[in-house]
C-alpha cells in the first residue's frame, strides 16, 4: 500500500480516537476500561501466535516485544480499573 494512504489512515484513526474518548462521561470510564482490557487480551493472544510462528530471528524478537507490551497494557489496565472501582467502595468506621 502507498505510504501516504497508510499515514492518512493513521492520522484519521488518531483524530477519531481522541474525539470519541473526549466525549465519554466520567461514569463510563470504568466499563470502557474493562472492554479495552478484553481487547488487549485478544492482542496478547495474537502476540503469542506471532512470537511462535516465525522462523527468522527478527520475527521472534518482534513477537517477544509484542507479548511484553501487550502484557504491560493488560496488567496496567486492570490496575487502573481496580483503582477506579475502589474509589466507589464505602469505607467503614475503623478501616483505612
Amino acid at each position: 500500500m502507498d505510504v501516504v494512504f497508510l499515514t492518512f489512515i493513521l492520522v484519521l484513526s488518531i483524530f477519531l480516537g481522541f474525539e470519541l474518548i473526549s466525549k465519554v462521561p466520567a461514569t463510563l470510564h470504568t466499563p470502557l476500561m474493562s472492554g479495552a482490557n478484553a481487547i488487549s487480551g485478544i492482542t496478547l493472544a495474537g502476540a503469542f501466535l506471532s512470537a511462535g510462528a516465525t522462523d527468522p530471528d527478527l520475527g521472534k524478537w518482534l513477537g517477544v516485544a509484542a507479548v511484553t507490551f501487550a502484557t504491560i497494557n493488560v496488567v496496567g489496565g486492570y490496575m487502573v480499573t481496580d483503582r477506579m472501582l475502589s474509589m466507589f467502595k464505602s469505607k467503614r468506621e475503623g478501616e483505612k
